[in-house]
């Protein structure tokens, strides 16, 4: 792996620590949980050889990042501003630039690219499709087992110890179901070091905190606040890539195909055979070049 340089940047109230390397139009890559930016480590290299700056922060809540005065209850409307004020901050955004997003970083990503679509020309998402596609399956029998975890998360009494015990080994199963086949070695420790300290770990279960709350979730009013939030269909080309053994959130062929439906011209989708959630770091060339040759045939 090359190296990867480190940086900081203020943005939405917080101070962002990222990985970064080349120079060019701005490459902003969000990451999700439970994972870290080093889930990028294998494509910023690429996209620094394309000409491009890329950069993958460490999102709110995960260590090295600062934690804002209250972290505990992060709403699609924060990750929306954050990628957006990041994108304002590190430069280089525009017509060039791209926003490359996976897991919550996905979520984020639909909304910014609608928000703000001065900032970025192309979007590259991975693994989480748009809120109508989103929100229609969180409802089946089959997702609701994959996203037990929402609702595990809730046990504010008790998630915070079990999530620490035998050295994160609760995590490390859910890489092993969301992911399978995959050797998480490395990722998993990055991902320890950037939630091992109590505050930071809390902070990032607050993304289910804030999103999946009991008392709301499922009803009309978070509905709507989540539509708002996500925003509308995104103008700029997109490429969404989804894996068929994601253990995290399952879609079919005929799903994959609708979404650049929700996206600008040029934009194209694909269901990857044998592939899980995270996908970036099991067959990391085969997506590199996936994600290459899209932004060649979109240049």
């Amino acid at each position: 792996m090359a190296d990867l340089a480190r940086g900081t940047m203020d943005a939405n109230g917080i101070t962002f620590t990222y990985l970064e390397a080349g120079e060019g139009p701005l490459a902003l890559c969000m990451h999700g949980f439970p994972d870290s930016p080093f889930t990028y480590r294998h494509l910023l290299p690429a996209l620094a050889e394309a000409g491009f700056h890329a950069m993958a922060p460490f999102a709110r809540s995960f260590a090295p990042t600062t934690l804002p005065a209250d972290p505990t209850h992060v709403h699609t409307s924060t990750m929306v501003a954050d990628q957006i004020a990041l994108a304002r901050a590190l430069g280089g955004a525009g017509s060039d630039a791209l926003l490359i997003a996976h897991d919550w970083g996905a979520v984020g990503a639909w909304g910014a690219g609608s928000r703000a679509p001065e900032l970025f020309g192309r979007c590259v998402i991975l693994n989480i499709p748009p809120f109508e596609i989103f929100g229609a399956n969180l409802v089946t029998y089959e997702q609701i087992k994959k996203s037990f975890y929402f609702w595990y998360f809730q046990m504010q009494q008790v998630i915070e110890d079990r999530i620490r015990e035998d050295d994160f080994a609760f995590i490390r199963d859910i890489w092993g179901d969301w992911s399978p086949g995959h050797d998480a070695t490395e990722d998993l420790g990055h991902l320890r070091d950037a939630l091992r300290d109590p505050a930071h770990l809390r902070a990032a279960l607050g993304y289910y905190w804030g999103q999946f709350d009991p008392t709301r979730f499922g009803s009309e009013a978070w509905a709507a606040g989540q539509a708002a939030a996500w925003g509308g269909d995104i103008p700029q080309p997109t490429l969404y890539l989804h894996g068929t053994n994601d253990g995290c959130h399952g879609m079919d062929a005929a799903q994959v195909a609708t979404v650049p439906n929700h996206a600008g011209p040029g934009s194209e989708a694909e269901l990857i055979e044998g592939v899980g959630h995270f996908m970036l770091v099991e067959r990391p060339d085969e997506i590199n070049e996936r994600i290459l040759g899209w932004l060649g045939r979109t240049a």
